[in-house]
């Protein structure tokens, strides 16, 4: 269920995407939310650190945790451009992670909802509460215009109106 202010958070994280796209990473961008309050913003890094792990989700959480001083964010919300892959729901799973709410589906490695339910499977110690599709079409134009980008070899990033 959209909840008031996910379509503001959602844009956050559409500009971390869009900032990763210009530096040449996959413009998948993450915020994650405390009290109506964003308190930690990251876009993938993965070329940029050549780090496997250095995806959006896991950057954000890393930082929320440092802001607040604990690792459990059970009363925060993650907000990203694409859905979490496994390693990411883990990541969400092992934060104690309240809500997650993510723009576009990953068909190929999705595991909140699409290819796996990680975030609700109920043989884990943690499950959290799932929204997807809140700006679902802009971020995954943005996605399709890097990609395209690439292979045309223009390598413009632009965040759609």
């Amino acid at each position: 269920m959209i909840e008031p202010g996910d379509n503001d958070f959602m844009e956050a994280a559409l500009q971390a995407a869009a900032e990763a796209g210009l530096a040449g990473d996959v413009p998948i961008g993450a915020v994650v939310v405390h009290e109506d309050e964003i308190i930690a913003t990251a876009g993938n890094r993965r070329e940029q650190d050549q780090d496997p792990t250095a995806h959006a989700e896991v950057l954000a959480l890393r930082e929320a945790g440092r802001v607040l001083g604990t690792w459990r964010l059970t009363e925060c919300t993650l907000y990203v451009t694409l859905e979490p892959c496994p390693m990411c729901m883990g990541a969400c799973i092992n934060s104690r992670l309240g809500r997650l709410v993510y723009a576009c589906p990953d068909l190929k490695a999705g595991a909140a909802t699409t290819l796996y339910q990680i975030g609700t499977d109920e043989r884990l110690n943690h499950r959290l509460t799932i929204t997807e599709g809140v700006q679902r079409e802009r971020a995954s134009l943005l996605l399709s215009r890097f990609f395209a980008s690439l292979r045309s070899g223009s390598r413009e990033v632009v965040l759609p109106a």
